[in-house]
């Protein structure tokens, strides 16, 4: 649901037109006879008749879409699922502000379980908590923002519920692989942050951190908070019963987020945490970067933050790094905040994906840029719900066909799914239909937001498949699923070794079942009748 206005694209660059822009990176591949079936049967729904739109939304809901790789945990889950374990645990809601806090309720509050049966207090909350009946001629950027203050005490008391609701729902939407953005022990974090305070040599200040194993013992922290929320999640997901919900078939692994909007000594800590952890414990495989880029810190500290990112990486250098990036437009911030933000995130932080990207075509020199990263295979994160609620890009204002034109790998995302009240089945279905994009175009999309996951080990694909296609490993060529032949031996050990292999497997897999599902309907119309 796309809710802001095409007004508020003023002020914003066209698409550059066709001819401007460098032929598609990848060379276009001759579709199978399946591939080529399904997509036909896809055609035919975009001038169907007045069952368009349902059958437009189960083609996208059943597609295979690989992994979400940009998603917030706590603005994963949906509101009314908050608004439940709010009421179930007694918190209150502010009348005025409508924030969650702990009880007992007191003047300007109410009990949240009042929203059981008001519907009115049910529907400010949604209001406040959510995007929901935002306007469609309002910027929902500030909205957007301060919906996490508002709710932010519900989960963090239920960690484990909210992973397996979270779970459940990228299960649902044929997905098999989440990477979400979580913070434990992030108070802890700032408190030692605090103590040491901020040096601006680098070297000193993390020595300081780490002398007499601080950084260690609030690295311990954050792994019981992890397994706790592990633990609730496999109890309330009934993980290994005869019973178990969606999720619990699910690969999960976590991005710790650095909060940019914090003094300069707390976002080194926070960075240092969140790299040590994907260094010494394998369900955190990445940092990020959040809140808002425009915020006056963020932007004040832009340059600063990039480099602790790029000498953390030379202290961990097995750590990931997914960057918030370019998440800006004209209008919103001066125009010199605009030119350079994307570029060092790659240039200086050594980011391996870039989340948001919007405002590429603002920046100096922007298409070294959009090469470099295609060189390198540095994704973009693409959430095209949340990049319209926030920052009113879309359509030809947004720079997805230029990523793809100059062979940037393009991932498709939700970022807070919960608070957009979207899925993405609606961000395919978006691409698709804004971008005429084919069906073999959406498949290797799927493919790719597996490809450029941060999951460990060897892929299915061989060489760099955004600009080459994509060609299975010699150990697995000739060996898919739908291929007619059992993986031998050595596409065995690929898919034992390798987890990432083996969620791209199960990619392969479900889309088989889906081409053969869908192509066949294709098929049967294209029978002429007795």
């Amino acid at each position: 649901m796309l809710l802001l206005c095409c007004s508020l694209l003023a002020g914003l660059p066209a698409a550059p037109p066709a001819a401007a822009l460098p032929r598609p990176g990848a060379v276009p591949r001759p579709p199978t006879d399946a591939e080529a079936r399904t997509d036909a049967y896809l055609a035919s729904l975009r001038t169907a008749g007045p069952d368009r739109s349902r059958a437009l939304r189960r083609f996208f809901l059943k597609l295979p879409k690989g992994g979400d790789l940009h998603n917030h945990l706590f603005g994963a889950v949906r509101t009314e699922y908050l608004i439940a374990l709010a009421a179930g645990d007694g918190l209150c809601i502010g009348t005025a502000t409508l924030t969650a806090v702990v009880p007992p309720c007191g003047p300007r509050t109410r009990p949240a379980a009042d929203a059981r049966d008001d519907r009115d207090f049910r529907e400010a909350i949604l209001r406040a908590w959510s995007m929901y009946d935002v306007p469609p001629d309002r910027s929902g950027h500030d909205h957007f923002f301060a919906t996490f203050d508002k709710f932010g005490l519900v989960p963090a008391l239920h960690p484990g519920k909210v992973l397996a609701e979270a779970a459940d729902s990228v299960a649902a939407q044929h997905q098999f692989y989440l990477e979400t953005m979580v913070n434990p022990a992030s108070d802890r974090a700032e408190q030692l942050a605090d103590e040491v305070g901020w040096d601006p040599d680098l070297p000193e200040m993390y020595a300081r951190l780490a002398a007499g194993g601080r950084l260690d013992q609030v690295a311990a922290e954050a792994r019981r908070a992890t397994d706790d929320a592990e633990a609730g999640f496999r109890t309330e997901a009934r993980c290994g019963t005869d019973r178990p919900r969606p999720g619990c078939r699910l690969t999960v692994r976590y991005v710790y987020q650095a909060f940019r909007g914090e003094s300069r000594e707390r976002v080194f800590t926070e960075l240092a945490l969140g790299m040590r952890l994907a260094e010494t414990d394998p369900r955190f495989l990445a940092v990020n970067l959040v809140q808002p880029e425009d915020g006056p810190v963020a932007l004040a500290d832009y340059t600063v933050q990039m480099r602790m990112v790029r000498f953390l990486h030379t202290v961990y250098p097995r750590a990931h790094v997914t960057l918030h990036a370019g998440e800006l437009r004209a209008g919103l911030v001066d125009p010199e905040d605009l030119r350079f933000h994307i570029r060092e995130a790659v240039d200086i932080a050594g980011t391996e994906r870039v989340g948001h990207g919007v405002d590429l075509r603002h920046e100096d020199d922007w298409q070294r840029t959009a090469r470099t990263m295609a060189a390198r295979q540095t994704a973009v994160e693409v959430p095209f719900t949340s990049n319209a609620q926030i920052l009113g890009v879309r359509g030809a204002a947004h720079p997805f066909d230029t990523y793809r034109a100059y062979g940037v790998p393009v991932v498709l995302a939700t970022d807070d799914p919960g608070v957009s009240r979207t899925d993405i089945s609606h961000e395919y279905q978006y691409a698709a239909e804004t971008y005429g994009l084919t069906y073999p175009e959406l498949k290797d999309l799927a493919r790719a937001s597996l490809q450029y996951a941060f999951l460990p080990g060897d892929s299915l694909w061989q060489g760099n498949p955004t600009r080459d296609g994509y060609r299975p490993v010699a150990a697995c060529a000739g060996q898919l699923p739908g291929s007619g032949r059992a993986p031998g031996a050595e596409c065995r050990a690929l898919l034992g070794a390798s987890a990432k292999a083996a969620v791209q497997w199960r990619e392969e897999a479900a889309s088989v079942s889906f081409e053969r599902t869908f192509g066949r309907v294709a098929a049967d119309r294209a029978v002429p009748s007795a």
